[in-house]
């Protein structure tokens, strides 16, 4: 008995070996196939795009944009807003003043504004512009001609005055780049009031229907002062005015 339980033993201690050696193998198999699959799928992503993919991934993605705002799916009333305010600058963008009339309301006197502010514009800048070629035509001659006045506008200022010209000169010229400046200015806000405008007339309804009433009141008075608002020397408790009520429908 004892020598066969000794084999017995031998025999399991021999089949436990076996098992845990096969189950090595699975797994080394098994953790190879596993490392040769996440080689597989990080070559595919990190696969080089090419241009004409980027561009479809690209104008994929802005078309969703179109279509959601942080993730939630806008509906069409939305949709149709953002399409006509689109629509306004957009057109005020090419045409000063075509937006405001795409938008209605009070087109026809902000289409003048808009159109005033600009030539004002053109008309000041032609105004600095005139006096800084005079300027610089009076320099350019001295310059040519050893410092001697002509015969044009500037010719009376003396010799030897060339740097109150050059000052004169760059006054005139920094003056008609801030003229620049402010109808590029007046153009951008042209675009911001097409688009502004209808982003708030089509999301919210602004009625025309404004009214205002006057109405004399009695203000409390809370001076304090016991000697000076009265002719009978006591204080006047309220003052005499105007209530001005707006109504907004």
């Amino acid at each position: 008995m004892r020598y066969l339980g000794l084999l017995l033993f031998t025999v399991l201690c021999w089949g436990s070996v076996q098992a845990q050696d096969r189950d090595s193998i699975i797994r080394t198999a098994d953790s190879m196939a596993n490392s040769i699959l996440a080689d597989s799928v990080r070559a595919n992503v990190e696969k080089k795009e090419s241009r004409a993919e980027r561009r479809a991934r690209t104008r994929e993605e802005k078309e969703r944009d179109k279509y959601y705002f942080k993730g939630v799916l806008k509906d069409s009333a939305r949709l149709e807003i953002e399409r006509v305010s689109r629509v306004a600058w957009r057109r005020s963008a090419i045409l000063p003043g075509w937006g405001q009339y795409t938008n209605g309301g009070l087109w026809w006197v902000k289409v003048p504004v808009i159109y005033g502010g600009l030539v004002a514009g053109y008309l000041t800048f032609d105004y600095w512009n005139f006096f800084y070629r005079e300027y610089q035509t009076e320099l350019q001659f001295r310059f040519n001609n050893n410092k001697e006045p002509s015969d044009g506008p500037l010719g009376n200022v003396p010799a030897g005055s060339e740097q109150a010209l050059i000052r004169q000169r760059d006054n005139m010229r920094r003056n008609r780049d801030i003229v620049v400046l402010a109808t590029l200015g007046w153009y951008g806000l042209n675009v911001v009031e097409a688009y502004v405008n209808s982003m708030l007339s089509n999301r919210w309804n602004i009625s025309d229907d404004l009214s205002f009433r006057v109405t004399p009141t009695m203000i409390p008075n809370y001076s304090g002062n016991l000697s000076g608002n009265s002719r009978m020397g006591a204080t006047a408790l309220f003052t005499p005015g105007l209530k001005l009520t707006v109504n907004l429908n």
